[in-house]
């Protein structure tokens, strides 16, 4: 695989052809002044030891030469090939809720930042803690979906976490069990490597409560260990649809109020032998790393595509080198090519 840099040089190689059209634009131009003065002949005899190909060969070096100083300059680099590393670490997989409920306020007030916009920034902090670690995301609300399964991709996973917007998901609800079962089925089936998942909800409107817990234990039962991340306060907020308008229930036609539901984040982190922690709490991602630490560490095997060329020198030596020949070779013909005729004109007789 071949790439640059700074792909946005390679546009100064439309400075060769462009100097080409002056080039032969300027010799038929020479030419055709001295045709009208009649001296074109005279000229070329004047100048016997000129030669009329050493001109145009000089020009393609320069050129050829421009075009490597052109390529280096935007630093190709090359030699795309799989690379393994193996570091010590868990397999974290972290599930978002993605209900509408996520849109509310962390604050109670309708301006406030959304929960799901914090719950983003303490996943985000996270994971850029997480260096010698495996990385999965899921996005639960009526159902739980895979976004990205284990990898030591981090750019790839904080980019789909990014994504996530409760107001592109039709089927909605709090199913934090479901978002359990999938998470427990997507580790990897090596029982040595200690595994961790976490859960961001504001823990509203369960679908099923004993189904979680049972999730919850079953999922400890396998050495995983729960977490929850809780986001909101107890103070009610409505939920915004955008343009002032908020969520309406349609029994009271009033808009609808959503609380974090914290005792029930806390029982289901107690049931999964994790901890729960707020994210409005300021040493929230301070206790959770650490929670993190006390998961047993192993040796992960990664393996990634990598460039690892750096391309630009050979390019700069061969331009180097043209320079050099640039110079060397003179517009005069050379004496011992002189003195070969290829083509000899028969003598009239």
């Amino acid at each position: 695989m071949f790439s640059f840099a700074y792909k946005y040089l390679l546009l100064l190689l439309l400075l060769v052809p462009l100097i080409v059209a002056l080039y032969l634009w300027s010799r038929v131009a020479r030419k055709k002044k001295l045709r009208r003065f009649g001296i074109h002949a005279e000229a070329a005899g004047l100048m016997a030891d000129a030669s009329r190909y050493k001109p145009s060969l000089k020009l393609s070096i320069a050129l050829l030469a421009l075009t490597m100083l052109i390529l280096g300059a935007a630093r190709p680099w090359g030699g795309l090939k799989d690379e393994k590393s193996t570091k010590e670490g868990i397999e974290v997989i972290i599930a978002v809720d993605a209900s509408n409920s996520m849109l509310a306020s962390v604050s109670g007030s309708d301006d406030g930042v959304s929960r799901m916009r914090q719950g983003k920034l303490i996943l985000e902090k996270l994971i850029n803690r997480l260096d010698n670690d495996r990385v999965g995301l899921i996005v639960f609300a009526g159902n739980a979906y895979t976004l990205i399964p284990v990898t030591g991709d981090f750019v790839s996973a904080k980019m789909f976490l990014n994504s996530i917007d409760p107001t592109q998901i039709s089927n909605q609800g709090t199913n934090i069990g479901a978002a359990i079962e999938l998470a427990t089925r997507s580790f990897t089936n090596d029982k040595n490597i200690g595994k961790a998942l976490i859960v961001i909800t504001d823990a509203e409107e369960l679908d099923d409560e004993s189904g979680v817990m049972k999730a919850a234990h079953d999922c400890s039962k396998q050495g995983i260990q729960l977490d929850v991340i809780g986001v909101g306060s107890p103070v009610p907020s409505k939920i915004p649809l955008g343009n002032g308008q908020f969520l309406i229930d349609p029994t009271t036609g009033s808009p609808v109020a959503t609380v974090l539901n914290e005792d029930l984040a806390a029982k289901i982190a107690g049931e999964g032998k994790g901890i729960y922690v707020n994210a409005s709490n300021n040493d929230a991602l301070n206790e959770l790393s650490k929670q993190l630490d006390t998961v047993k560490k192993t040796a992960l095997e990664t393996s990634f595509s990598a460039l690892h060329d750096e391309l630009f020198p050979i390019f700069l030596w061969i331009a180097f080198a043209l320079i050099i020949i640039n110079i060397v070779i003179i517009e005069k013909k050379n004496s011992w090519l002189a003195k070969i005729t290829f083509f000899k004109k028969e003598e009239k007789k």
